[in-house]
C-alpha cells in the first residue's frame, strides 16, 4: 500500500457539503413535459461517501440544515438510512425568502434525447457553512479520520465554503488525515471569483494525497494544460490524458495517486466508461468499455467512492482503478444519484462483466 492511513480513527472518510433534493421525472420523461416525479436527497459529496458506507466502513458528514424544515427532515433521515454520522450547525429560514436546501432539476434523458440539469439554489443553506461551527481539533484529533474527501462543488460554492474546505483540508494534514480532493469545476460557481479560486484550488491541491479530474477540471481549477485535440474515440487519446496527468503530477508533487474517468457518450443510455490512474508513478488503465445507462448522474461520484473505498481498504493500487470503475458504472444502474452496493461480490462481479443472476 502506498498511502499509510491513521490507525485507530474513528471515521475512515469523512465529506463536508450542502445537502439538497434531487426532481426527477418519471420514466425518463423531459422535465418541461412531465407531471410525475420522484423525490430524492441528494449531494456530489454523499454520492462518493455512499460507496464506501454501504460496503461497511464509518463515514461522517459535515454540513448544515434549516431548522424545523420537513426537507431537513427528509434529509437527515436519509444520511442516517445511508449509515453516516453527521453534524452541522441548524439555521433559521427566516421567513418564507429565507434559507432553504437546493433543488436540483434533472431528467434522466433517453436515447438521442441527453440528460438536462437545471441548479435552484437561491437561498441555499450550505452555502453558509464555515469552520467555526465545527470542533476540527476534536474531529480530526481526538476522534480521527483516516480520508477527507473534498470536491470542487462545495469548494466554490461560496466564499465562506470555499476558506472551510480550505480549513478542513489543513486541519486534516495537521492531524495526519489524507486529502482527497475531486476538482469538479462548475463555471457558474466560478464567475467573477476565479482568481480567488484559483489561489484556494492551488492550495488544496498542493497539499492533497489524491487528486481527482477530468480535462476541463484539471485545465480551469489548475491552469494545467489538457489533453491535445483528437477524435471522437476516447481510448485512442489515452496518451494525451497520460501526458496531462504527468503535468499535474509535477506542478502538484504531493500527491501519491491521480485519477481522471474517461466516457464517451454513444447515447443517453450507452457510454463507453474508462479511467486511467498515476500511482506512485505507475499506471493503472481501464480501456473505456460499454456500459447501459439508466441515468449518469453520479457515475464520475461513484468512481471517486470505489477509488477511495479500495484504498481505504488496502489493496493494491491496480484494484483501486478496477473498483472504482465498477462502482462508477454501478451507479449509472440506479435511479438515485448514489450506487448502493449490496457487498463486494456485486461489484466484482460488474468489473468482470458477469451479470448473471445469482440466487
Amino acid at each position: 500500500m502506498t498511502l499509510e492511513l491513521k490507525q485507530n480513527a474513528a471515521y475512515s472518510l469523512l465529506v463536508p457539503t450542502s445537502m439538497g433534493i434531487r426532481l426527477t421525472p418519471t420514466v425518463r420523461q423531459p422535465f418541461h413535459c412531465s407531471d410525475m416525479f420522484q423525490m430524492q436527497v441528494t449531494s456530489a459529496e454523499t454520492n462518493v461517501a455512499s460507496i464506501v458506507s454501504y460496503l461497511g466502513l464509518p463515514v461522517k458528514v459535515l454540513t448544515a440544515f434549516v431548522k424545523d424544515s420537513p426537507i431537513a427532515r427528509m434529509i437527515k433521515d436519509n444520511l442516517a438510512s445511508r449509515h453516516f454520522a453527521y453534524e452541522g450547525p441548524e439555521f433559521d429560514q427566516g421567513g418564507p425568502w429565507g434559507y432553504r436546501h437546493q433543488f436540483n432539476l434533472a431528467d434522466s434523458g433517453f436515447g438521442c434525447r441527453g440528460p438536462r440539469v437545471f441548479n435552484d439554489r437561491a437561498g441555499e443553506v450550505g452555502r453558509e457553512l464555515e469552520a467555526k461551527y465545527f470542533d476540527l481539533d476534536r474531529i480530526f484529533g481526538d476522534e480521527g479520520v483516516q480520508i477527507v474527501h473534498v470536491s470542487g462543488l462545495i469548494g466554490a460554492l461560496s466564499p465562506k465554503t470555499s476558506r472551510f474546505c480550505l480549513e478542513l483540508a489543513r486541519a486534516a494534514k495537521k492531524h495526519g488525515t489524507k486529502i482527497s480532493f475531486d476538482l469538479n469545476y462548475r463555471a457558474s460557481f466560478w464567475k467573477d471569483r476565479e482568481q480567488e479560486l484559483t489561489d484556494i484550488f492551488g492550495e488544496i491541491a498542493s497539499i492533497a494525497d489524491i487528486l481527482i479530474g477530468n480535462e476541463e477540471d484539471f485545465q480551469l481549477c489548475l491552469k494545467i494544460k489538457g489533453p491535445e485535440a483528437g477524435g471522437k474515440d476516447i481510448a485512442a487519446k489515452i496518451d494525451n490524458f497520460k501526458e496531462m496527468v504527468m503535468r499535474v503530477k509535477a506542478a502538484y508533487p504531493n500527491a501519491t495517486a491521480f485519477a481522471t474517468t474517461l466516457r464517451e457518450v454513444v447515447s443517453a443510455n450507452t457510454h463507453r466508461w474508462g479511467a486511467i490512474a498515476n500511482v506512485d508513478g505507475a499506471w493503472q488503465v481501464v480501456e473505456p468499455r460499454e456500459i447501459t445507462v439508466l441515468d449518469r448522474i453520479g457515475g464520475g461520484d461513484g468512481f471517486v467512492g470505489g477509488f477511495l473505498y479500495a484504498i481505504l481498504r488496502g489493496w493494491e493500487p491496480e484494484k483501486w482503478i478496477q473498483f472504482g470503475w465498477a462502482t462508477g458504472a454501478l451507479a449509472t444502474t440506479h435511479l438515485t444519484d448514489y450506487a448502493q452496493p449490496a457487498d463486494e461480490e456485486q461489484v466484482w462481479s460488474i468489473w468482470k462483466g458477469n451479470a448473471r443472476v445469482k440466487r
